[in-house]
C-alpha cells in the first residue's frame, strides 16, 4: 500500500480502515460493507487510493480517487 492510500482489512470479528502505511486503525466497523463506505467516502474526500481486502485475506478490490495519471491510452 502506497503511502496516500486507505486500506480496508478484517480485523477479530470487525473489519478497520487504515490510512498510509500507519498500522493503526482509522476506523472500526462491524461490518464490511460499512468499512467500505467510510473508506470510500474518506478516499474521494481525500484523493486516496482504496484497496479491499475480502474475508479469505485476499485483495480483492482496488480504486483510485484522483490521482490517475491523464495520460493513459485505451
Amino acid at each position: 500500500m502506497t503511502k496516500k492510500g486507505i486500506f480496508t482489512t478484517k480485523r477479530g470479528d470487525q473489519w478497520a480502515n487504515i490510512i498510509g502505511s500507519n498500522q493503526r486503525a482509522s476506523g472500526i466497523f462491524d461490518t464490511q460493507r460499512q468499512a467500505i463506505d467510510a473508506a470510500k467516502d474518506r478516499a474521494k474526500r481525500d484523493g486516496l487510493e482504496h484497496t479491499i481486502q475480502g474475508k479469505d485475506g485476499k485483495f480483492r478490490e482496488k480504486n483510485s480517487y484522483g490521482n490517475d495519471p491523464r495520460n493513459i491510452k485505451g
